[in-house]
């Protein structure tokens, strides 16, 4: 078994596509190192920078997923969701160091409250794991990160301009909704993590197919 789980790790970080999320990761941090050079704008720039910087991430992590020899490792021993579960443990440390970075690349000064955009980043990581899971479950698709990375984009965009302001997710430091809106970021983060944990197993056209197989 150790020496299967060894092949395994080792199968896995070759078809991970690390130079995506590490482009992604990189423009992110340059990103939010561009709020050092804001001037007297810095106080009102800093926080929707820094959530710039983390969109660019969330949508490099969309391509963690893709697997050009997705059909032909599906009789592998090692299940689905434990390849995925590998993947996703394999880039959270980097992440996190990721993310620790970009705050440090904020000026003190700027810095908007760090738990609750940190709360902010990892509902947005999340999701877009979340998104590339359901791709993966409901389609035949080797390489869904292309396709879920412009709807990671369009949904962002469609929030900021048309989300209801009741329920408004993104608003700036020291307005009276700021608490209100993280009690909504924690729904997102927990519905986003249960959506990726559902959508983790067999795809479900492929499962359907082997039924079939087995009737016949």
């Amino acid at each position: 078994m150790p020496r299967l789980r060894k092949e395994v790790v080792v199968a896995v970080c070759r078809i991970m596509p690390l130079g995506l999320v590490g482009a992604a990761g990189a423009t992110g941090l340059l990103i939010a190192g561009l709020t050092r050079a804001t001037g007297e704008a810095g106080p009102w720039l800093a926080l929707p920078m820094l959530r710039a910087a983390i969109l660019a991430f969330a949508t490099g992590l969309v391509f963690l997923l893709d697997d050009p020899a997705r059909h032909t490792t599906a009789t592998v021993p090692t299940s689905r969701p434990v390849r995925i579960g590998l993947r996703i443990a394999l880039v959270a440390p980097a992440a996190a160091a990721w993310w620790t970075v970009a705050l440090l690349l904020v000026p003190g000064e700027l810095r908007p409250p760090v738990g609750d955009i940190t709360l902010e980043a990892g509902a947005a990581l999340t999701l877009a794991v979340a998104g590339a899971a359901a791709a993966v479950r409901f389609s035949e698709a080797v390489r869904p990160g292309p396709r879920v990375a412009s709807g990671l984009l369009t949904s962002a965009l469609l929030t900021l301009l048309f989300w209801p302001e009741q329920w408004a997710l993104f608003v700036p430091v020291g307005d009276e909704r700021w608490g209100a809106a993280h009690d909504r970021w924690v729904v997102v983060l927990a519905a986003a993590a249960l959506t990726g944990a559902l959508c983790a197993g067999e795809p479900l056209r492929r499962r359907r197919w082997q039924r079939v197989c087995r009737h016949r």
